[in-house]
């Protein structure tokens, strides 16, 4: 099962990287919602994610509480909304949005054109929140 996220876990394919472990990857969502819109993805290919194990599936969620208080340092709001989905992309992942009201985190609704330079700048943002984070 080859998706696009494992050709980005493996390099084949670019990607603005805001955290990483030996198990799991963050990175900005190049359609996002908002700005700060991050997925974060297990390294090993798992359609749906209540199919982790479940030691697999709790460290994720560690990880992603991690990556969600670094997003909201970075991009201030009053929640970073949390979303799975699961249809989009056949590998297992949470949206992490930035969000100040419900409809933020509205999928149907019209997604941002971002160019590259400002996905690296969000991206770094989010690496100094981190960084400030896990001192």
């Amino acid at each position: 099962m080859s998706t696009i996220f494992s050709k980005i876990i493996s390099g084949e394919i670019p990607a603005h990287k805001v955290a990483e472990s030996n198990d799991f990857l963050a990175f900005l969502d190049i359609n996002p919602l908002a700005e700060g819109h991050v997925l974060v993805i297990p390294k090993e290919e798992t359609d749906y994610i209540f199919d982790m194990p479940d030691a697999s599936y709790m460290a994720m969620w560690m990880f992603t509480r991690i990556v969600a208080s670094a997003v909201k340092e970075a991009f201030p709001c009053e929640k970073v909304g949390v979303a799975v989905v699961g249809l989009e992309v056949a590998h297992a992942h949470v949206h992490l949005v930035p969000i100040n009201h419900v409809e933020d985190i509205n999928f149907s609704k019209e997604k941002l054109k971002l160019s590259d330079e400002q996905l690296s700048n969000h991206a770094e943002r989010i690496r100094q929140a981190l960084a400030e984070i896990t001192k």
